[in-house]
């Protein structure tokens, strides 16, 4: 989540200026975080969950069951999150 609250550096408005425009001083360089509502939230589980469940499909050789397993399991803790806010 705080990735997802992180401002693109884009936005940061420090980038690109020339050093006596630079900010000084402690907190200068600190932009606000971008705040993540709770349909936010909800899309960024079920985009992670998603994205477990096809990482699991893709490993196919009996070498990876391990893998499987877990990417299924931490896919399965998200989507218990969701319960109540649709499913992916």
């Amino acid at each position: 989540m705080d990735n997802a609250e992180a401002v693109p550096v884009g936005e940061a408005g420090s980038h690109g200026l020339a050093i006596e425009q630079s900010p000084v001083g402690a907190g200068a360089a600190e932009a606000a975080r971008r705040e993540v509502g709770e349909h936010g939230v909800v899309d960024i589980v079920r985009a992670e969950a998603t994205e477990r469940l096809e990482a699991a499909a893709q490993l196919t050789a009996p070498v990876h069951a391990d893998r499987v397993a877990r990417l299924r399991a931490e896919a399965a803790v998200l989507l218990r999150f969701l319960d109540g806010h649709g499913t992916p």
